[in-house]
């Protein structure tokens, strides 16, 4: 996928990330794509996929993801992304960064991603006070 190709998928994967749409997501998955998260158990399959994103999507009603940047990595492209939101269980206020590798099929879907972010940030962020309490 050259490089304008490339930037515009990332554009609407992002959007679809702030669409509170999980299948929007998973739409930019191949049919047996998977999604890992911090090493975790993959999620295979677009309805798996979907429902991690919603996962997210309920845990911050208010979701933004914004991308920080899209390159191409040998075979691989590298997704940078930035999430804030405020956490549905908490209400704590959130902003972590972090990444996804993607490896596109030959229709230009995503066949694996493997995202990182900082969990333990993350966890801190949770549990740290937060306006009104």
């Amino acid at each position: 996928m050259d490089a304008a190709r490339l930037r515009d998928f990332a554009t609407r994967y992002t959007a679809a990330w702030c669409s509170q749409h999980a299948a929007s997501v998973a739409a930019h998955f191949a049919a047996d794509g998977t999604l890992t998260i911090n090493g975790g158990t993959p999620s295979v399959g677009r309805a798996a996929i979907a429902a991690a994103a919603q996962g997210f999507m309920t845990d911050f009603p208010d979701l933004v993801v914004a991308m920080d940047g899209i390159a191409i990595d040998g075979v691989r492209a590298v997704y940078r992304w930035r999430l804030t939101g405020t956490h549905a269980g908490t209400g704590a206020s959130v902003r972590i960064s972090g990444h996804e590798e993607w490896t596109l099929d030959a229709d230009g879907l995503i066949a694996n991603s493997l995202g990182h972010f900082d969990a333990a940030d993350y966890q801190r962020q949770l549990n740290a006070p937060h306006r009104g309490s």
